[in-house]
């Protein structure tokens, strides 16, 4: 079995049928970068269930009926009476999203200790705002050292929303004390710019040079995400691999990096290699399967509004 623990939320995304000079209608999309995760790798054929605190209002009600739909367990969800957290969207030309949080006394922040996940979890999976907002953050925090401690393979893809830290640098340290218990790092260059506290346009290869520090700490490998330029991976080898995206219509990118991270936890499942010492022995012929295929999903929630990851079925059509 395979945790993904986080948040849930709802993103408001703006209609593409505005008028020009008018703010557009805002739509509800489920979502939160945890949730996309367990939905990408429930739909992908995963066995996975979703640790997070759930609101009881309309929204909350929808958001495990999703899970349900995409074969993700929900025993681990935690329910209570406090609202949904939000996120308004704005959409770039590009496709590209930017994101405002309303996350004040929301339900997903109040997680309590789950207590032991259990002998048959494998993995589990963390990121985005469930590490920034307290208190829940110091409960996934615990989680993610004790089942590190206990052998399964901790997925981490930390997703900056940086408006949300308020203490840049100590969110930094904080990140580094993670370092030791993850066993697959993933993250995207211009998070991994701003938490090595580097220029907005600084290299790749700066970028890699901090990576190695990082996985020196204790990641297998560390997965990159490169916005249009595909995907990369610096391999327990030490080598670097580029895989190029698929080119697709962008309707948006919602929802893309979290695909990314779902489907290769759907892939090291798969190909049984949920384990952080078969992620470091990956060859680089199988890191570009595994990236591809990732690739590929993630290219695939591109297309569609919001974050909507495929099922395997349209996956392979989408590819075949």
């Amino acid at each position: 079995m395979i945790v993904v623990a986080g948040e849930a939320l709802v993103d408001l995304v703006p209609s593409p049928s505005a008028v020009d000079g008018q703010l557009a209608d805002l739509m509800p999309r489920l979502g939160g970068g945890p949730y996309n995760v367990a939905i990408a790798a429930g739909r992908l054929g995963a066995p996975v269930s979703f640790l997070s605190r759930v609101s009881t209002d309309l929204y909350g009600d929808a958001l495990v009926e999703r899970l349900h739909g995409s074969a993700v367990r929900t025993d681990l969800v935690q329910r209570g009476a406090e609202p949904t957290t939000l996120a308004v969207v704005g959409i770039g030309p590009d496709g590209s999203a930017r994101y405002s949080f309303y996350v004040e006394g929301t339900a997903d922040r109040l997680v309590t200790d789950p207590g032991a996940l259990g002998a048959d979890v494998t993995a589990v999976s963390f990121g985005t705002l469930s590490l920034v907002l307290e208190p829940g953050a110091t409960e996934y925090e615990n989680v993610l050292r004790c089942e590190s401690a206990r052998g399964a393979l901790t997925v981490l893809d930390p997703n900056i929303r940086a408006a949300l830290i308020p203490d840049a640098n100590a969110y930094r340290a904080r990140f580094a004390s993670w370092l030791p218990h993850v066993g697959l790092l993933k993250v995207s260059v211009e998070d991994a710019r701003w938490l090595a506290d580097l220029p907005e346009d600084a290299s790749e290869d700066a970028v890699l040079e901090v990576a190695r520090t990082w996985q020196a700490l204790g990641p297998a490998a560390v997965v990159l995400t490169r916005g249009g330029d595909g995907l990369a991976v610096l391999t327990g080898a030490g080598e670097v691999l580029r895989v190029p995206p698929r080119k697709v219509s962008v309707v948006d990118t919602i929802g893309a990096g979290d695909t990314v991270q779902g489907a290769l936890i759907a892939w090291l499942h798969q190909n049984d290699a949920l384990k952080a010492a078969a992620v470091a022995a990956l060859t680089p012929e199988r890191w570009r399967e595994a990236l591809t295929y990732a690739g590929d999903a993630a290219a695939f929630t591109c297309t569609r509004a919001g974050a909507e990851p495929p099922y395997t079925e349209e996956l392979e059509a989408f590819t075949g």
